[in-house]
């Protein structure tokens, strides 16, 4: 898949649409891609609309933005892994915290890269992903260098954290991920381990500063 010759599918979901004009122009420029042929297969500026257009194409890219309604972008990759496992996954996002970039590397994004960067940087490294190299851009390489090495936290962990914020009881929680309390209590206690928390208000501190959940999230 990506072979230079072939013509890659690709599906683009970012909730702005000069982002996403940006990268249908940007794909579109094969000298810029070394050769590489990317056909647009569908376009979506949501989280779920994301996943279906995954599930429908299969693509062989897939250009995701992080921050998105109705599912963000940790849950499309995940879901995307699930149904369409040979599709390479770039990430851009504007959250410049170490927490969240590290979570994205550590859920198996082949790409990701800052917002704020240059279009060319990602643009020269498409190539390469489809190749099958992962590569996370120079700004966010940095980031991880230069922090603490932080236990990433399990896919139940992020639930429970998402949850946590809300407000939500160990018995709610509980309700809503079809879990007993004594398991919700003790990924609660997990999660709180990793991230050195005290109690649910430096949890959700911790979580907002590190980007590990979304503010604006209901």
């Amino acid at each position: 898949m990506g072979a230079f010759g072939t013509v890659t599918s690709a599906v683009i979901a970012d909730d702005h649409a000069i982002i996403r004009d940006a990268l249908t122009s940007s794909l579109g420029n094969e000298d810029a891609l070394q050769g590489a042929r990317i056909e647009i297969v569908e376009a979506v500026n949501n989280g779920i609309d994301a996943i279906v257009a995954v599930r429908k194409h299969r693509p062989g890219l897939l250009m995701l933005d992080v921050t998105m309604p109705h599912a963000g972008g940790t849950e499309v990759l995940l879901e995307a892994r699930r149904w369409s496992p040979e599709t390479r996954v770039i990430i851009f996002t504007g959250i410049e915290a170490r927490g969240k970039i590290a979570e994205l590397v550590e859920i198996g994004a082949d790409g990701v890269f800052c917002k704020a960067d240059d279009m060319g940087e990602v643009i020269r490294a498409i190539p390469r992903i489809l190749e099958g190299g992962r590569i996370v851009c120079s700004r966010f390489t940095r980031l991880l260098e230069d922090g603490v090495d932080l236990e990433p936290l399990t896919d139940r962990e992020r639930q429970v954290l998402s949850q946590v914020v809300t407000g939500r009881t160990n018995r709610e929680i509980g309700e809503a991920l079809g879990i007993s309390i004594k398991t919700v209590d003790r990924h609660r206690t997990s999660v709180m381990g990793k991230t050195g928390s005290r109690n649910a208000a430096e949890l959700i501190a911790h979580a907002l500063r590190e980007g590990l959940i979304d503010p604006n999230a209901s």
